[in-house]
């Protein structure tokens, strides 16, 4: 685990994909695609059950290690259609009722609004302004940034590759933070990577057996 601190704010990178805000007392995950094992199936694509309880055993495991107030959700919660991995997350956060979980929706979260009522989440703006900082799903331009804060997002599932003495590489998933906003790499067991350009200024911590190493 690698402690980073923005804005005098602290953070706590955890080789899980997620985010401790200690002073927010708030821990943030972006791009779980709950249930996209169970979409696939659907499709005829065998996917194992094992991917979904990964992820629920993982989230279980940073609650009890940070003991959060809040769990931020920055967006693709949810990979698609209802199906029957949606009441699984419901019970999931009925097991803890002192903690509140709220999602910054994207591009996935396409559940009818029912079902979200339904649930103990709570459903913020597209932008949440949190102290010094605006969570989003999406990458937020400078100009869609709300004024004297940073950006704190999802969606890219960022990636670095990095090379040996050979010429030979591979992918890492990373956590990226520029000058304006930070990406947060994919939660989520079942779900890719793209690959950002790293400028000498930018700040990147790569996620390799169970560890989180500060590349720059």
């Amino acid at each position: 685990m690698e402690t980073f601190q923005i804005r005098k704010a602290t953070f706590q990178l955890h080789p899980e994909r997620a985010i401790y805000w200690k002073q927010q007392k708030a821990l943030l995950l972006a791009d779980l695609h709950l249930g996209k094992n169970a979409h696939f199936r659907k499709s005829g694509i065998a996917v194992p059950q094992a991917i979904t309880d990964a992820n629920f055993d993982r989230l279980r495991l940073l609650i009890e290690t940070f003991s959060p107030e809040r769990v931020l959700l920055l967006g693709d919660l949810f990979h698609s259609h209802h199906n029957q991995v949606w009441p699984i997350f419901c019970a999931f956060m009925e097991a803890y009722p002192g903690l509140s979980f709220e999602l910054i929706p994207g591009n996935h979260d396409i559940l009818p609004t029912t079902a979200y009522a339904e649930s103990r989440l709570l459903l913020q703006p597209e932008i949440l302004v949190v102290d010094e900082f605006c969570l989003s799903h999406h990458p937020l331009t400078p100009a869609q940034i709300p004024a004297g804060t940073y950006n704190l997002c999802g969606h890219v599932h960022p990636s670095v590759r990095l090379l040996d003495n050979a010429g030979n590489g591979m992918n890492l998933p990373a956590f990226f933070f520029g000058g304006t906003g930070g990406i947060l790499p994919a939660f989520g067991e079942f779900t890719g990577c793209a690959e950002v350009a790293v400028r000498p200024e930018d700040k990147v911590f790569v996620l390799a057996e169970g560890a989180v190493i500060r590349m720059s």
